[in-house]
């Protein structure tokens, strides 16, 4: 039985010789044990794919859903807020942490969606405003950290540094557009 083993064995100066058919038949079996692995490991790759990403891919472009509001619309709102009375509000944060300030006393924001429907949006700290202006120049504020006068609109861009603030004029603004950011920003009171 040895010797039929070591038939197609042939040593030379402490070197192992196998013969062609046999190293051959040893590749082919190495090849189709990797290529099964291979379609294993895509076949988990797949399934990942599509019980976690699609899921979170679908959340994340479903709920920023962009709404509309019409230059008119927008001046007429605020034109009935009285700001000499302005709501203080009390707003968490997603480290827990609370911050405290005043903004106007508007509890919903008319608009409009994609396709001209009526849209009462509740307002939250995480309402982002975003205006096109002048030569198609955009600028996005928090909406419960803006204020609007006769003639222009002035707005904070970021609630870790508040005094980063801008001002546009009204009359060049061509297209507002409103969306709820998701941020984990909450009104305590």
């Amino acid at each position: 039985m040895l010797k039929s083993i070591l038939r197609g064995v042939g040593f030379r100066k402490n070197c192992l010789i196998l013969r062609y058919d046999q190293v051959d038949l040893f590749h082919r079996s190495f090849r189709l044990q990797s290529d099964s692995l291979t379609s294993e490991n895509t076949t988990v790759m797949i399934k990942i794919f599509l019980y976690f990403t699609v899921p979170a891919l679908i959340i994340v472009f479903s709920s920023c859903t962009t709404y509309y509001i019409p230059l008119d619309s927008f001046k007429q709102q605020f034109a009935n807020l009285d700001n000499s009375f302005p709501k203080k509000v009390t707003v968490r944060g997603p480290g827990g942490g609370t911050v405290k300030y005043e903004t106007f006393p508007m509890d919903t924001i008319k608009c409009v969606d994609s396709k001209g429907n009526p849209i009462k949006l509740k307002n939250s700290p995480s309402i982002e405003i975003r205006f096109i202006y002048a030569d198609n120049k955009q600028i996005t504020f928090y909406f419960d950290l803006m204020s609007v006068n006769d003639s222009t609109v002035t707005g904070i861009r970021s609630r870790i540094i508040p005094s980063i603030r801008k001002t546009i004029p009204i009359n060049t603004i061509r297209k507002i557009e409103i969306q709820d950011g998701h941020k984990d920003l909450h009104y305590v009171n």
